[in-house]
């Protein structure tokens, strides 16, 4: 029977990790998940700390600490789950109603990774437009904030994410995935946050992103990719 590891990873969450875990388990079925695994980076709030005493009261909810980096984070949480089917969830994104029953039914059907559809919670023309293409199946309309799920012996037999990559990672995975022809998408709404573009601004966010993904695609390293997040949109 297939069951579901929902793996989160978290860096400075204190704000939004509870209103997800109590969002997850609202909105789907203990016969579908094994377990949700929160896995802190190293964040200097209180996220770890909150996170903790809210799986104190729900028996399958793990969180454990692990070294900073989505990469680091999301493959070191795979090693503690113990589902058939590993889900990557962004802390600021909430997926539909009852994902775990529409991700099994995917599964189930053959198609061993994939996503959903995305929106903003955020009503610029442009965010409307870029949540509006992410219905579609083309490869320039993928992007982590859309979750992902996979089969654990598809994750493993790629390797996982690739630690190299301190961003960027989720698209490295996407582009094996392509390869291989394994990715749907599910035509069902999850809802992500826009506090990035309304704190950089949502023009310019988008060009440093486009920018990202142009450098990736003619050959840019993970080093050369690191080097210009952290000038353009982390500082």
């Amino acid at each position: 029977m297939n069951k579901i590891s929902i793996i989160i990873p978290i860096l400075n969450e204190a704000n939004n990790i509870v209103s997800l875990l109590q969002y997850l388990i609202d909105n789907s079925s203990k016969k579908n998940v094994s377990e949700i695994i929160v896995v802190d980076g190293g964040s200097v709030d209180q996220s770890l700390q909150i996170a903790s005493t809210f799986s104190e009261k729900h028996e399958n909810i793990v969180v454990i600490s692990s070294e900073k980096g989505r990469a680091k984070q999301m493959n070191f949480g795979s090693l503690k789950a113990t589902g058939t089917i590993f889900y990557f969830l962004h802390a600021d994104s909430f997926p539909p109603n009852n994902f775990d029953a529409f991700i099994i039914e995917e599964i189930e059907k053959g198609n061993l990774a994939g996503c959903f559809k995305m929106k903003f919670d955020h009503q610029h023309w442009w965010l409307r437009l870029a949540s509006w293409l992410t219905q579609f199946r083309w490869r320039a309309c993928r992007g982590g904030d859309q979750s992902q799920f996979i089969t654990k012996n598809l994750f493993e037999e790629i390797g996982g994410y690739n630690e190299d990559f301190t961003i960027y990672e989720d698209n490295i995975l996407i582009n094996e995935l392509y390869k291989r022809k394994q990715f749907t998408v599910i035509q069902e709404w999850l809802t992500t946050s826009a506090r990035l573009y309304e704190e950089k601004g949502i023009c310019k966010l988008q060009y440093h992103f486009w920018t990202i993904y142009v450098k990736r695609w003619m050959g840019a390293s993970a080093d050369n990719l690191y080097a210009y997040y952290k000038k353009h949109i982390a500082s």
